[in-house]
């Protein structure tokens, strides 16, 4: 089980960090990726963590501005998303993916939390 939270509502330039914890399951064998979904629209990739945490992969709509990190220890995944905008509005998933490839598709992903949600206003 993947729980999602840190999700609500913020202004525009604000900062929210979400936070995936697992639960009956070990995080440390998969590598963990962000997606999101706006309302009316797919699932979009954001960014992924591989297994130690030692590598990153962000979209270029969030590069520079999300940062991706995992504590092992607490088995848990964290997402800090900084200079918010009304376009980074949407329902974000985190995921566990088996390989040690940092997948950015979302088929890929075997586990998938529930989903917060994040609206940014103008």
């Amino acid at each position: 089980q993947l729980q999602a939270s840190g999700g609500g509502l913020v202004q525009a330039g604000g900062s929210l960090r979400l936070s995936c914890a697992a639960s009956g399951r070990t995080l440390t064998t998969y590598s963990m990726g962000w997606f999101r979904q706006a309302a009316g629209k797919g699932r979009e990739f954001v960014a992924v963590i591989s297994r130690s945490g030692s590598s990153t992969y962000y979209a270029d709509s969030v590069k520079g501005r999300f940062t991706v990190s995992r504590d092992n220890v607490k088995n848990t995944v964290y997402l800090q998303m900084n200079s918010l905008k009304p376009e980074d509005t949407a329902v974000y998933y985190c995921a566990a993916e088996k390989s040690a490839a940092l997948a950015t598709g979302w088929r890929q992903y075997d586990y998938w939390g529930q989903g917060t949600l994040v609206t940014v206003s103008s």
